[in-house]
């Protein structure tokens, strides 16, 4: 059933993202719906095991999270990048960088890597390393917080959250 609907949903996303039809004529490209069909139909057999066993719903659910993730990120991106350039353009340079430990609640290692991920790719962090008990070890250009708690609150809690809906 995972594969069948993970097979399904990658065909409705392809074919809204293409939109395989002849803008001219309006007449729908038989070929490209084919191959459009057999990459999904593997898509459904590699990667539907990945699926969570909770359902349709429950899939459904989490790509709703996912497109909900999207905006969080960019906007944390976009505030990053202005930060990041400012921190390159004024003339004192004032940076303070040095590596923090933050704690995460997510406990699937999909969720760990999407955050740590999500925390590389913001300008100003990077992820140096992921332990088993639930720590981060960040590299921040400028520390605010030492101490867990802050650190944490600052670079991981605007992700987790919705992190954690999407893979928990």
């Amino acid at each position: 059933m995972r594969k069948m609907t993970l097979t399904i949903f990658s065909f409705i996303l392809w074919f809204l993202l293409v939109w395989p039809f002849d803008p001219v004529t309006k007449a729908p490209d038989v070929q490209s719906i084919v191959i459009g069909a057999v990459v999904a139909l593997f898509v459904g057999l590699l990667f539907g095991d990945r699926l969570p066993a909770a359902g349709v719903g429950s899939f459904f659910r989490r790509f709703a999270w996912l497109l909900v993730y999207i905006p969080v990120f960019t906007w944390a991106l976009v505030v990053a990048n202005l930060d990041v350039a400012y921190r390159v353009i004024h003339h004192a340079m004032p940076i303070r960088p040095g590596i923090v430990k933050v704690r995460t609640k997510l406990k699937s290692r999909e969720g760990r890597t999407m955050l740590a991920n999500s925390i590389t790719l913001t300008p100003g962090t990077m992820t140096v390393d992921i332990t088993d008990d639930g720590y981060l070890y960040i590299h921040w250009i400028n520390v605010k917080h030492e101490d867990v708690e802050g650190a944490t609150r600052d670079i991981v809690e605007r992700f987790e959250r919705i992190i954690g809906r999407i893979f928990e």
